[in-house]
């Protein structure tokens, strides 16, 4: 193993190379930002996602990223005119992806090796783990580590120690850098609005899965302060908002799977929550193989999952990754977490929405008849069970299109109510074997 700066080790990267790093709060800091400062690149190709860096790297006509979820950073280069591709796959896949294009250098962020060697994976377990391993194994490739003590030092569990050994690595590169902070967006009138009908599908002792944003926050905030308790946590992401539950005493985590242990693969929020999961043993990191798999979701008690949508049909089909035909952000484990909360009946599968959006300084319904030809859709309706607006909660389960499309024209906004009640009527003439 070889400590270098980090000016040195970008160096150490071929003018035609291949490099692949984690998604977001995984990524190498000061190595990309090195990275951006070269001019020479002749052909290098980058697998990523969710890019939380700012870096030239990829302006350079030469650099090619192809990510596997777009978040801001990654939306603006590609509107700018970079080398930005979209490669559509779920979290679990990008596993395989990787093994499929077998970057030669392979990049993480970590935590500074403690007495044993071991350098925590700190915010991200993902899917680059095994690459990761792989690449330190293979002595054709290049295992490039950046450690900075600002990020905090997370935990595994059993197999699964989540962590490199300096053994693994080619190149270790001493930084100061921190990892990207994400505080939760102060909520709106609709977001509480939402969130109090959401509520009240979860139960004592439900195991929570909460995506990003106001609304999984507000839900958070509301059981903390409430009466109920004995909660559980299986979660992709890890947020403010499940440490918060964490703080009020609200978590047991007796699931009957990782009993005492709230299970998640990446972690993105505050510095205060950064700070609260160093060396805190009760949040576990494990591959996204894992932890998203539905058979494992479906195992947790009561498991009640929280995602966000950009529009519904009234099929139930869900869009939650494009505008437009346009990528926005990407498919992540919204459908895992939604079709493993459907393997017993007290699970419960919640998809929460504004009940309407501006565009072309237009108020338009996002729950709406039908979508336009090459829509692409990101969950399919027979995975859907309950749709949350302000204006209430449509449970679509065993439901047909039309009985569908009747409830979700009463969650809809007043001004658009008539056009869906109408779309449910044309879809079966207005008949229904079930009433």
């Amino acid at each position: 193993m070889e400590r270098l700066d980090a000016s040195t080790a970008a160096a150490r990267i071929h003018t035609t190379d291949s490099f692949g790093m984690p998604l977001g709060p995984g990524q190498p800091v000061q190595l990309l930002t090195e990275m951006g400062t070269r001019e020479d690149w002749v052909e290098l190709n980058v697998y990523g996602a969710l890019l939380t860096v700012f870096t030239d790297l990829f302006n350079h006509p030469n650099v090619h990223y192809l990510s596997g979820f777009f978040g801001p950073l990654d939306r603006a280069l590609r509107d700018a005119g970079a080398n930005v591709g979209f490669s559509p796959a779920d979290f679990r896949r990008f596993g395989p992806l990787l093994r499929y294009f077998a970057p030669r250098v392979m990049s993480t962020a970590a935590c500074p090796p403690d007495a044993d060697g071991w350098c925590s994976l700190s915010l991200h377990a993902g899917a680059s783990v095994d690459e990761l391993h792989l690449a330190g194994a293979d002595p054709d490739r290049l295992l490039v580590v950046e450690v900075s003590p600002n990020f905090p030092r997370t935990m595994g569990l059993g197999e699964h120690r989540h962590a490199l050994h300096i053994d693994e690595i080619d190149i270790l590169i001493e930084s100061e850098a921190s990892p990207v902070t994400l505080d939760d967006p102060p909520p709106s009138e609709t977001d509480r609005a939402i969130a109090d009908h959401a509520a009240q599908f979860i139960p004592d002792g439900a195991t929570l899965q909460t995506g990003i944003g106001a609304v999984p926050s507000v839900i958070a905030t509301l059981l903390a302060d409430g009466d109920g308790g004995g909660y559980g946590v299986h979660s992709e992401m890890f947020t403010d908002g499940l440490m918060r539950l964490h703080q009020a005493g609200k978590v047991v985590n007796q699931k009957g799977i990782y009993d005492g242990h709230s299970i998640t693969t990446f972690c993105a929020g505050s510095a205060e929550l950064y700070d609260w999961l160093d060396g805190n043993t009760e949040v576990r990191f494990l591959p996204v193989e894992y932890v998203n798999s539905p058979e494992v979701i479906g195992k947790n008690p009561k498991m009640i999952t929280i995602n966000g949508a950009l529009s519904v049909d009234i099929q139930g089909q869900v869009v939650a990754d494009t505008i437009g035909g346009g990528q926005y952000s990407g498919i992540g484990g919204h459908e895992d977490f939604v079709a493993g909360a459907a393997f017993d009946l007290d699970d419960r599968s919640l998809i929460c929405l504004p009940s309407t959006a501006i565009r072309g300084g237009k108020t338009v319904s996002r729950l709406v008849p039908g979508f336009e030809a090459g829509t692409v859709i990101t969950t399919p309706r027979h995975h859907v069970d309950i749709i949350v607006t302000e204006y209430g909660a449509a449970e679509l389960q065993g439901r047909t299109v039309h009985q569908r499309g009747m409830a979700l024209a009463e969650i809809a906004h007043p001004d658009f109510r008539d056009e869906l009640a109408a779309a449910a009527e044309r879809a079966t003439g207005g008949r229904s074997p079930l009433r």
